[in-house]
C-alpha cells in the first residue's frame, strides 16, 4: 500500500528552522470513515451519539472532530485511552489495529499505593473477654486502647480488639496499579473476599458477628503518574473509586476494567469532584481527602506532613467506635433495648465522643483537620449521639 507522507515544518512561515517532522496518516481510520462515505463532522456526530447511548461523558462534537483530524493526519499517533476505547468500540476493531501498541504501557508508568483495609466486626464484650490479647503497639494506642489478638490469623492482616466488643482486621497491601480504574475493580472484588475470610476466622473460634460487617480503605499514595489538574482528579477518584464501577458489577474482570477505564479517562480529562469529599490537605505539604468511601493521603513534603502511623491510628479508633455504635443502631431498629456492660454504657461513649472530637493543646492544625474530616465524613458523630441517648434512656428504665 502506498503511504503518502505529509511534511509539517515547525517555526515561522517562510523561515527555515532546520527541523521537520514527517507525519504518517492513519490509513485505517481514513478507510473506515471513507467506507461509510462520511465526512469528519458526520463521524464526530455519530461518536457523540455513541457516547450518549452508553452513558459516557462526551467531549462534544467539535472536540471529537478535532481529534479525528489529528489522528487521521498523523499529528497524534495514539489518542488517550478514552478516545482509543471510543473509536475502537465504534468501529468494532481492536485498538492496537487502529493505533498500534500503547505507549503508556511501554513506559511502565504506575501508581505506588499502600492500601490499608479495615474490617471491623462486633462480637460483643463477653466474647472479647474470652480472647487472649497482648498490648498493642502505639498505632492503636494513640487513640482508643486496642489490643493485639494473636490467635486470630488472617493472611497479611493483624487483628486488634477493643473491650467493648469489636474485633478488627487491619490488612496492608502494597499496590502498583496503572490506573485508578484497576484499583476500583480490584477493590470491589477483594472486599467480598476479605470480608468472607474475616467472618470465617471469627466463626472458627466460636464467635458470632452481631453487627453488620463492612470493609473500609485508606490509601497512602507514594507516586502518581500524572501532574497538574489530572493529579488532583486522580486522588479524588481514589477517595470514591466506586464511581468508576457499575452498581451491578456484571461482566468479566476485563470488561469491568474496560468500562471503568473509559469513565476514568473522562473524569481525568474533564476534572472530577464529589460532594462527599472533604479536603484536609495543606498546599505543598500534602493532599488529603476523606469521604464516606475512604481516605486518601498523598505526602509532598515528608518532614512536614502527617505520618502514616497517625492516619492509621485515627482510622482504627474511628472504625472501632463506628462498629460499636452501628451494633447499637441495629438493636434499636429491631425494636429492642440494647444490653451492654455498664462500663461501656452511655458514660463510656460520652468519653469516647470527647476523646475523638475535642482538640488537644499540642495538637497540630494538620492533625486536627485530618481528625475532623475523617469523623465528619463517616457520620460517626450522629451515631455517637444516638447511642448515648439510647443507652441513657435504657438506664432510666
Amino acid at each position: 500500500m502506498d503511504r503518502t507522507a505529509v511534511t509539517w515544518t515547525r517555526g515561522t512561515p517562510g523561515m527555515d528552522t532546520g527541523t521537520s517532522t514527517t507525519l504518517v496518516p492513519n490509513r485505517a481510520l481514513l478507510e473506515l470513515r471513507g467506507g461509510r462515505s462520511w465526512g469528519r463532522p458526520r463521524l464526530a456526530k455519530e461518536l457523540h451519539r455513541y457516547c450518549a447511548a452508553r452513558g459516557w461523558t462526551s467531549p462534544g462534537e467539535s472536540n471529537i472532530e478535532k481529534q479525528i483530524y489529528r489522528l487521521e493526519t498523523g499529528r497524534v499517533r495514539r489518542p488517550d485511552p478514552f478516545y482509543a476505547r471510543l473509536i475502537a468500540e465504534f468501529f468494532e476493531r481492536p485498538p492496537i489495529d487502529l493505533f498500534g501498541p500503547s505507549e503508556t504501557s511501554a513506559t511502565g508508568a504506575t501508581y505506588r499505593i499502600r492500601s490499608h483495609k479495615f474490617i471491623p466486626l462486633y462480637v460483643g464484650a463477653e466474647a472479647m473477654a474470652d480472647l487472649g490479647s497482648v498490648p498493642a503497639d502505639d498505632v492503636a494506642n494513640d487513640w482508643l486502647t486496642g489490643q493485639r489478638i494473636e490467635q486470630l490469623e488472617l493472611a497479611g492482616a493483624r487483628a486488634f480488639g477493643w473491650p467493648f466488643g469489636v474485633v478488627m482486621f487491619h490488612l496492608v497491601e502494597d499496590l502498583e496499579p496503572d490506573s485508578v480504574a484497576w484499583l476500583a475493580v480490584w477493590r470491589r472484588r477483594t472486599y467480598d473476599e476479605n470480608m468472607t475470610h474475616a467472618l470465617q476466622v471469627v466463626a472458627d473460634h466460636g464467635f458470632s458477628v452481631l453487627g453488620d460487617p463492612y470493609v473500609l480503605s485508606t490509601y497512602w499514595v507514594e507516586e502518581v503518574p500524572l501532574g497538574g489538574p489530572a493529579l488532583d482528579s486522580a486522588l479524588r477518584l481514589l477517595c470514591v473509586p466506586r464511581v468508576l464501577v457499575g452498581r451491578q458489577g456484571t461482566g468479566t474482570p476485563a470488561e469491568k476494567l474496560a468500562r471503568a477505564s473509559v469513565v476514568e479517562q473522562a473524569f481525568l480529562r474533564d476534572g472530577f469532584d464529589h460532594p462527599d469529599i472533604q479536603d484536609f490537605g495543606v498546599q505543598a505539604i500534602a493532599t488529603g481527602y476523606a469521604s464516606w468511601s475512604g481516605v486518601v493521603y498523598r505526602p509532598h513534603a515528608a518532614e512536614q506532613c502527617l505520618s502514616e502511623r497517625e492516619l492509621i491510628a485515627c482510622e482504627l479508633s474511628v472504625q472501632a467506635t463506628w462498629a460499636y455504635t452501628d451494633y447499637l443502631r441495629k438493636v434499636v431498629e429491631s425494636g429492642q433495648d440494647p444490653e451492654v456492660p455498664a462500663e461501656y454504657g452511655w458514660r463510656y461513649l460520652r468519653g469516647v465522643r470527647s476523646r475523638l472530637t475535642t482538640e488537644r493543646p499540642q495538637e497540630s492544625a494538620q492533625h486536627r483537620a485530618m481528625r475532623e474530616a475523617i469523623i465528619n465524613t463517616s457520620g460517626l458523630l450522629r451515631r455517637l449521639d444516638q447511642a448515648i441517648d439510647t443507652l441513657r434512656d435504657s438506664d432510666r428504665r
